[in-house]
C-alpha cells in the first residue's frame, strides 16, 4: 500500500506548491501552523488561554488550555500523531470547530479538570500582522505569517468547582493565527547561534476590542532598543484601517521584577497624538501550563507518544521561576480617546534593554 496517497483537501484548487496538501513547502523540521485564543471577563475573574498546533515535519498535533481564576491556574494539554485530515482540529479532549471561516468558531474542552463549550464570534475583520522574521547570525530561526481578530464569546467554562457563564457583553475574545517556521525543542542552535548569543529581547503584543473599533499594537526591540517589528493599526468597520505610527510604551513594573502593573502607550503622529492607558486585571505566564518556552514540563511540537493527555494545577502564589524568562499574557482594561475596551497586554522583557534601564538578565525594576 502506498504511504503517501492523496488526502481529501487535494480535491480542492487550493495548492500553493506541487505537493499534496499533507505536505508543506519546506523541509525544515520547525515548520508549524497553529492558533491561540484568549477569553477574558471584564472584571479580571478569569482568563482562558487555549490553542492548537500542527507540526507537519515532525508528525505532531497538540493542543492546550489554561484557565486562571484567582491564584490558581488549571491546565490541560494533549498531543498525538498528526493524521491526514487537516480539517479535524481535535486532539484528546480539546477541539476547535470552524463553523464559518473568519467569522464563527466553536471551542471545546471536555475534561474533568477543565471544561468549556464556547462560541467565538468575530466582530471585526481579520487583520494581518507584520511579516515576522528573526535570525541569529546568518541563520533563519523564525519566519511567520499571522493574522489577529477580536470579537465576542458565549458559553460556559468550568474548573475547580466554579462555573462561569460567558456572555458577549461581559467577556472579550481575541485570537491569533500563524504559520511558517518557528523553533521547537530538539535542535541545537549550532555554531552561529553560539557566536551570536541573544543579549536582550523586548516584546509587546496588544489586541484590544472596543465597542466600535479594534486596535492592534506590536513592538519588538533588541537590547539597544533597535526595533525589529512595529505595528499600531486601528480597525473600524466601514473605514480604511488607520495607521497610528510608532508606538512608545511606558511600562510600570512591580519592584524587584519585570512584571507590569500598568502601562501607557503613546500612539499616533505629531498631528494627533493619542494615549492608550493599560490597567492589568489578571495574568497568565505562557511558560506555565501553556507549553511556551522555556517551559520544562511540556513544549509545543514535542512527541509524547500516542494519545498523550496531561492535567496540571499550578499555585501562582508560589514562585514560578521560568515565568520570568517567558512571555506573559495579561488580561487588561484599556482606555483610548474616551473609550473603554478590553483585551490582552502580552509582554516579555529578557536580558538587556537600554530604553527600560535593564542591564542584563538579572536586572529588575527598582
Amino acid at each position: 500500500m502506498a504511504d503517501d496517497r492523496p488526502v481529501p483537501l487535494d480535491e480542492y484548487p487550493v495548492h500553493q506548491v506541487p505537493l499534496s496538501m499533507r505536505h508543506v513547502a519546506t523541509g525544515d523540521r520547525n515548520a508549524y501552523d497553529r492558533c491561540i485564543f484568549h477569553v477574558l471577563d471584564h472584571e479580571g475573574r478569569a482568563l482562558l488561554v487555549a490553542g492548537l498546533g500542527v507540526y507537519p515535519n515532525v508528525g505532531v498535533i497538540d493542543a492546550y488550555a489554561t484557565l486562571r481564576t484567582g491564584d490558581v491556574l488549571h491546565a490541560v494539554r494533549a498531543s498525538d500523531a498528526l493524521g491526514d485530515d487537516r480539517l479535524r482540529l481535535s486532539v484528546g479532549p480539546l477541539r476547535i470547530e470552524v463553523e464559518e471561516p473568519l467569522r464563527r468558531l466553536r471551542l471545546v474542552c471536555d475534561d474533568d479538570r477543565l471544561s468549556y463549550d464556547l462560541v467565538w464570534t468575530a466582530e471585526f475583520p481579520a487583520l494581518w500582522e507584520p511579516h515576522h522574521l528573526q535570525r541569529r547570525g546568518g541563520r533563519l530561526t523564525l519566519e511567520g505569517r499571522r493574522f489577529v481578530q477580536a470579537g465576542g464569546v458565549t458559553g460556559t467554562v468550568r474548573a475547580g468547582g466554579e462555573e462561569f457563564r460567558v456572555t458577549a457583553g461581559e467577556w472579550t475574545g481575541t485570537r491569533d493565527r500563524s504559520w511558517g517556521v518557528r523553533p521547537i525543542p530538539g535542535e541545537e542552535g549550532g555554531r552561529l547561534a553560539e557566536e551570536h548569543p541573544t543579549e536582550g529581547f523586548h516584546w509587546l503584543w496588544c489586541p484590544v476590542r472596543f465597542e466600535d473599533r479594534f486596535l492592534m499594537v506590536i513592538v519588538q526591540e533588541d537590547a539597544d532598543g533597535y526595533r525589529t517589528l512595529n505595528d499600531a493599526t486601528l480597525v473600524r468597520p466601514g473605514h480604511r484601517d488607520r495607521q497610528l505610527g510608532w508606538p512608545q510604551a511606558e511600562i510600570g513594573y512591580r519592584s524587584g521584577t519585570r512584571d507590569p502593573v500598568r502601562a501607557l502607550v503613546h500612539l499616533g503622529d505629531v498631528r494627533k497624538p493619542q494615549e492608550l492607558e493599560v490597567e492589568i486585571l489578571t495574568s497568565s505566564p505562557l511558560a506555565v501550563g501553556a507549553g511556551y518556552p522555556p517551559a520544562d514540563d511540556w513544549q509545543h511540537g514535542t512527541w509524547r507518544g500516542p494519545g498523550w493527555t496531561d492535567r496540571r494545577t499550578y499555585d501562582l502564589t508560589q514562585p514560578q521561576p521560568l515565568a520570568a524568562y517567558g512571555v506573559t499574557d495579561h488580561a487588561a482594561r484599556f482606555r483610548l480617546d474616551g473609550r473603554t475596551g478590553h483585551g490582552i497586554f502580552e509582554h516579555g522583557s529578557f536580558g538587556r534593554h537600554d530604553p527600560s534601564g535593564f542591564t542584563d538578565f538579572n536586572s529588575v525594576a527598582p
